[in-house]
């Protein structure tokens, strides 16, 4: 599933197509034939993420609420377009650009409230500027779930996915067992610091890197990581691989139906932890 840099990458993509036009908007796979009469020729006044719902804005309080989960995409391209290929949800169209969404989880037509609804239930989102850090750590410094599931919960922090969760806790050593309450307040801002530098960078890149400078291939001599997600990464899907750091076998588990990834000795069991 794309993680929060991902959506808001994508939101820039589309504000930068189609703010300011009016589109044409359709469905030619027929899912979303209705709610895209209702838009055609309408004016697109904004794109933006929360998390990983994306909203494409239209005149009238009227707004294209898109979840893409687990096999979701929404293609870019230049000029009106052509027949779609594939089974295409939507299609946002102008004569200058196009957009295809196929696969998605959600792709329904709301208002703003609808909108302010959904957003006031999920966390902070890294990415964006009214995001309040303070709001996480009160559900975090509380919490007896462990920060493994606690970092994934997007009514925590929205946008973080399995690679940012795992990365994190490896680059800040931490258990990824311990509960939340045992994490200390100065831990969750350099987390919640760190966090924002890394999800800024995927926005730029479209990649998420994590390893640092001196553990790049470059600096350690060795083969960049081949993997379809991209980057380089300390532990996700890195399973008995030797730790960059301390060259110990990465370690997997699955976790609230998740894989989870971490290094045993970078991230030792918390002495905070009861045991």
């Amino acid at each position: 599933m794309p993680e929060g840099h991902t959506l808001h990458r994508l939101a820039n993509a589309l504000d930068d197509a189609f703010v300011g036009s009016r589109v044409r908007v359709s469905s030619p796979q027929g899912r979303f034939a209705e709610s895209a009469g209702l838009l055609d020729g309408a004016e697109v006044v904004g794109c933006e993420a929360y998390g990983k719902h994306l909203f494409v804005d239209f005149d009238a309080d009227r707004v294209i609420h898109v979840h893409l989960g687990l096999i979701g995409t929404f293609d870019l391209g230049s000029g009106p377009g052509g027949l779609p290929r594939g089974e295409v949800r939507l299609r946002i169209a102008s004569p200058h650009a196009y957009a295809d969404l196929r696969g998605p989880t959600a792709c329904e037509l709301w208002t703003c409230d609808q909108v302010e609804a959904l957003t006031g239930r999920l966390g902070p989102d890294p990415l964006r500027d009214d995001a309040d850090p303070d709001r996480a750590w009160r559900r975090i410094g509380r919490s007896r779930a462990p920060l493994a599931t606690l970092l994934m919960d997007q009514s925590v922090i929205a946008g973080v996915g399995n690679v940012y969760r795992a990365e994190l806790l490896f680059r800040h050593r931490l258990d990824p067992f311990m509960e939340g309450r045992l994490l200390r307040r100065r831990e969750w801002q350099d987390i919640w610091d760190d966090l924002c530098a890394l999800m800024g960078e995927g926005v730029k890149t479209g990649r998420i890197d994590t390893v640092r400078p001196e553990h790049e291939p470059e600096a350690m001599g060795r083969e960049p990581r081949v993997d379809d997600h991209g980057g380089e990464v300390y532990v996700y899907r890195r399973t008995g691989a030797p730790c960059h750091v301390c060259g110990t076998r990465v370690r997997r588990e699955v976790h609230a139906s998740r894989n989870l990834f971490w290094c045993p000795r970078c991230q030792r069991r918390s002495r905070r932890r009861p045991k």
